[in-house]
């Protein structure tokens, strides 16, 4: 089954050829862990989860890796601002982290890979760059010399004859080229407990350095698949190429995926912005992770989308529905229908295009000529790259204790029911019976 992806490298759309026949790894830059992420971050985190599930759909092995960023300029200014070690910091937001990923049936990746646990590799990609005169000594670090890179940029389309102020530290250092980058740091008074001893002096590492020396240490010299949001294409992954390529002299990577941005009333979500929702804000106004997820699945990954809560509220509305059906098509399930699974292959081996795959869900749900245990039994497939957990929804009996999240939604119910909310409680059964479980009111006193 041929696999197609939008290779941002190429600006095309290419049939994906793994480096070792029905294997493929695949590297997801994670999160910098000095805040909650946002819901903008958790986007990306759904788009590398779909990754994963279309290729083990389709068969794959798939070795993914996610790096946490525990070491770099935001980690050590928050961790100096809370007055806490940069390592109780990081393990707390990361903590955090993975309890969001956890709600949004996102699956972790087999290697989750930290900065600080990977110092050893990174000091010595370091010392190679500086042996092959890649990289430099200045006041304040080592750099990396990009006159000496061919091709530097190709990946974001960077025209280096034309200045640019697009994300490039404005400093009073000996840097040979404003345009040349950090791959380590000298220490300083202010980067209290980040510091590491290495030959070409004390300090700490620069942010793109430490994901190549992550990728090469877990996937090799060359990798299949790199894959992270949009803003990432310069600098951090135009730099990682640069740097990597001139270690290793290979290609560093084949295919490149990024995902678009999340906009909040048409302006960029980030945190710099203060215009970030975090999932347990959706969560506060009564919208599940799971209704998230499915309006994320929505719109194509690579689209720029804005949030609402009307956009957002009317996705949970039809994930309601969408449960409703299938809970109507019975316990029993039949035979996955080969016709439905192989148009839903097409459009999900088409550069991931979910949005068609999910109409393609709502054609099964209504086709007449399929019998009900077939819809399920189809359907379940379906939520195999979907995620959205339909092989949980069931009647309980009455020996099984009712799911923490499930008891919530009851008590706010009861208590919209008190305050004569009567549209927030109505919408409240239709999402608890949604998950499976009846509701019986008994009148109010």
């Amino acid at each position: 089954m041929v696999i197609k992806l939008h290779n941002t490298l190429s600006g095309e759309k290419e049939e994906f050829k793994p480096l070792n026949e029905g294997k493929v790894g695949i590297y997801n830059c994670g999160p910098t862990v000095y805040d909650i992420a946002h819901i903008g971050n958790l986007r990306t985190m759904v788009f590398y989860d779909i990754i994963r599930r279309i290729f083990e759909y389709n068969e794959y092995k798939v070795e993914q890796v996610m790096n946490i960023t525990d070491v770099d300029d935001k980690t050590i200014r928050k961790s100096i601002e809370e007055k806490i070690t940069l390592t109780e910091l990081t393990e707390k937001y990361e903590k955090l982290f993975f309890e969001d990923i956890e709600k949004l049936n996102i699956i972790k990746p087999q290697k989750i890979l930290s900065a600080r646990a990977h110092m050893s590799e990174i000091i010595e990609l370091i010392s190679t760059l500086i042996k092959n005169g890649s990289a430099y000594e200045a006041s304040d670090g080592i750099y990396f010399k990009i006159s000496n890179c061919k091709n530097y940029g190709l990946l974001a389309r960077l025209k280096l004859d034309k200045p640019t102020q697009e994300r490039i530290e404005n400093d009073e250092y000996d840097k040979e080229n404003p345009r040349d980058f950090a791959l380590w740091k000298f220490y300083k008074e202010n980067d209290g407990d980040a510091v590491w001893t290495a030959p070409f002096g004390r300090g700490r590492p620069g942010w793109h350095i430490e994901c190549s020396a992550m990728a090469i240490k877990s996937l090799g010299d060359t990798l299949d698949i790199h894959a992270g949001g949009s803003d990432l294409i310069f600098p951090h992954h135009t730099n990682e190429i640069a740097q990597s390529e001139s270690a290793t002299r290979k290609t560093f990577v084949n295919y490149w995926l990024h995902g678009g941005m999340m906009n909040v009333q048409s302006d960029k979500m980030a945190k710099s912005k203060g215009n970030f929702l975090k999932l347990k804000e959706l969560i506060e106004e009564k919208i599940s992770p799971l209704a998230y997820r499915y309006w994320l699945l929505t719109a194509h990954y690579r689209t720029q989308i804005n949030f609402t809560f009307e956009a957002v509220s009317a996705s949970q509305t039809a994930l309601i529905n969408f449960c409703n059906y299938f809970m109507a098509f019975g316990e029993k399930s039949g035979e996955i229908d080969i016709d439905y699974n192989n148009k839903f292959i097409d459009f999900i081996n088409n550069d991931l295009d979910m949005p068609k795959a999910v109409a393609l869900a709502w054609e099964l749900i209504k086709d007449k000529n399929i019998s009900n245990e077939n819809k399920k039994a189809t359907l379940l497939k379906f939520d195999e790259v979907f995620g959205l957990k339909l092989k949980d929804l069931k009647i309980p009996d009455n020996n099984e204790e009712i799911p923490e999240e499930i008891k919530f939604l009851i008590e706010e119910r009861e208590n919209a029911r008190k305050a004569k909310d009567f549209k927030k409680s109505d919408a409240l059964r239709s999402e608890i019976e949604a998950r499976g479980y009846k509701v019986k009111d008994i009148p109010l006193s």
